[in-house]
């Protein structure tokens, strides 16, 4: 393949026929292809493989991830240890294309690597490695660690994604009419595409898309103006230049989301809360552009358990439960290697399990340590319960969160933690739970999409009011959900007890005593969840709507202008 004159290597369809480059800090593919940490990549895999099911117009730009965000091992004492692993891919195939960008006042050596699309049916993939000879150590370092703790080189790799992606397309001569930044990380590349248009800022308007997935603006990332200026973030333009774009009046940090959205054409949130959420949040600000929704998806080819769905679409009640429990038995073979622990497929078994940070409130159910050992030493009502999730590695406060967990599950023989959370267990958890736990503190979630896939699979969703839920939820049809409380009137201490309060009460007697006593209803409660989400919140639906809402979408005036 020449890819210094790259063509779409499958035919169009003409319903999606607009140019579009995605820009996106991390891709969850396949196990195989570790370059992902989370929910960011779990969405951005799946547009990926919806884009080459609708056979859309459309590339991912990624970075190749020489470490990936770490491997999670155990220490002796089976708390956590990161490590991290050097990745080798024989799949990826190399472009020959190589080209120098500036960062930090000096050149650094890019090389390009493809994804053929039917390796793992997705959108062709293109990602950008600084891990060669050419450069020094410091520069090999930019493309080793996902999100580095490291400011500068956090800062490097934005320019990277952005700046690197940007010239790659120039040097492939493939023309693109839309640049779509998956969160703000590819920023660059509309300072990249200022440069060459001029410094004409309603050409990179016309070109450039933008999707923000966080719902409160101290969340969003703010950096060191200097450092940034410094680090050649904004392609040789001066300070004064930059700032009258950014417009966020704080001259010692540059805020990329709020940069991003007065650059941008068109935005959009990722559901219908977090639309409205992002719009008042913003909507302070003078010259942002318009911010629609867009609520994430998952794909269903990917995720959903066909067997499954076979059983409940030929109304075969019995073939239906012995499916969900062989799949059930799947999990339980993970718990039973990792854990030593042998857990039982006729018995409920809650999951709680994403990316450990604060606000999710991974241990929540614990902070009434009475309640929770009815809980789990209940007679009567039997309950399995397993956590997984991968804390950011310098993140103490989950780490340790992590570890609490861990030593509290040494005490019960139907409590277990598991290690290595990611797409391969993703899926074994969802196919294997009865019930998906999602407790994030409203309205801190913009989407949180890994309940979908949990409804992709038989698992009944429990969860707070927040995301994607509101848009999705029946209590007692399709899933149980937390009432609202009056949150803005309560502190954070006060919105725990209440949450926490009410998902007890739901738990023992509602959902506990409706799997045990009347499975029939139970049976009803999971088929109405698989009918729910697998139109809605398939990701086909997804990549339809950026087509039409997004990409095609005219330039309006800004917001506040």
């Amino acid at each position: 393949m020449d890819f210094k004159n790259f063509q779409m290597p499958y035919s169009i369809n003409p319903d999606y026929s607009k140019k579009v480059a995605y820009f996106s800090m991390e891709f969850a593919i396949d196990q195989a292809l570790k370059i992902y940490s989370g929910g960011l990549g779990f969405l951005a895999g799946s547009h990926m493989r919806s884009a080459y099911n609708l056979k859309q117009d459309l590339i991912g730009i990624g970075i190749l991830w020489k470490f990936g965000y770490y491997d999670q091992a155990r220490n002796h004492d089976q708390t956590l240890q990161p490590t991290w692993t050097k990745k080798m891919y024989s799949f990826l195939q190399d472009t020959g294309i190589k080209f120098q960008i500036d960062i930090h006042d000096a050149p650094v050596w890019v090389k390009v690597w493809y994804l053929d699309p039917e390796i793992f049916h997705t959108a062709p993939m293109f990602f950008l490695s600084t891990d060669v000879p050419e450069n020094d150590h410091i520069s090999k370092t930019i493309s080793h660690r996902l999100y580095d703790a490291n400011e500068s080189t956090k800062i490097a790799q934005y320019i990277l994604l952005g700046k690197g992606g940007a010239k790659m397309l120039d040097m492939m001569n493939f023309n693109r009419e839309v640049y779509h930044l998956n969160e703000a990380h590819g920023l660059p590349a509309a300072f990249y595409l200022l440069r060459k248009f001029g410094g004409d800022l309603s050409k990179v308007k016309e070109k450039l898309v933008f999707t923000t997935h966080t719902p409160e603006e101290a969340g969003n990332e703010k950096h060191n103006f200097d450092m940034c200026y410094d680090m050649s973030y904004f392609s040789g333009f001066e300070k004064d230049e930059v700032k009258a774009i950014e417009g966020g009046g704080d001259n010692n940090m540059f805020n990329h989301s709020l940069c991003a959205l007065r650059m941008a054409r068109i935005s959009n949130g990722v559901s219908q809360l977090h639309g409205v959420v992002s719009r008042e949040m913003w909507g302070k600000y003078e010259g942002i552009c318009e911010i629609r929704s867009i609520t994430n998806a998952q794909e269903f080819k990917y995720w959903a358990d066909k067997p499954l769905y076979d059983a409940k679409d030929e109304n075969d009640d019995t073939l239906f439960d012995f499916r969900k429990k062989h799949i059930k038995k799947r999990l339980f073979k993970t718990v039973a290697d990792q854990c030593g622990k042998l857990f039982d497929p006729n018995v409920f078994t809650i999951v709680w399990a994403r990316r450990f940070a604060g606000y999710k409130r991974a241990d929540l159910l614990l902070h009434d340590k009475v309640r929770f050992e009815k809980l789990l030493n209940n007679p009567k009502y039997p309950v399995q319960i397993i956590w997984a999730g991968k804390p950011y590695p310098m993140d103490y406060t989950a780490i340790s969160t992590f570890n609490s967990l861990v030593e509290e599950s040494k005490y019960y023989k139907n409590m277990a933690v598991l290690t290595g959370y990611e797409l391969a267990l993703s899926k074994l958890m969802k196919q294997g739970s009865d019930l998906w736990l999602n407790n994030p503190r409203v309205p801190r979630e913009a989407s949180g999409t890994s309940g979908m896939t949990a409804a992709m699979n038989g698992s009944v969703n429990l969860s707070t009011d927040d995301g994607w839920i509101p848009e999705f939820a029946k209590h007692g049809v399709n899933s149980f959900v937390v009432p609202k409380g009056d949150y803005a009137k309560m502190s954070v201490y006060e919105q725990d007890n209440y949450d926490l309060e009410k998902l007890y009460q739901i738990l023992e007697d509602e959902i506990i005593p409706t799997y045990y006593d009347n499975p029939d209803q139970w049976r009803k409660i999971q088929q109405a969840a698989m009918d729910d989400v697998k139109d809605n919140f398939n990701s086909d639906r997804m990549a339809d709507e950026y087509y039409k809402q997004i990409y095609n979408a005219e330039i309006l005036a800004p917001v506040n202008s």
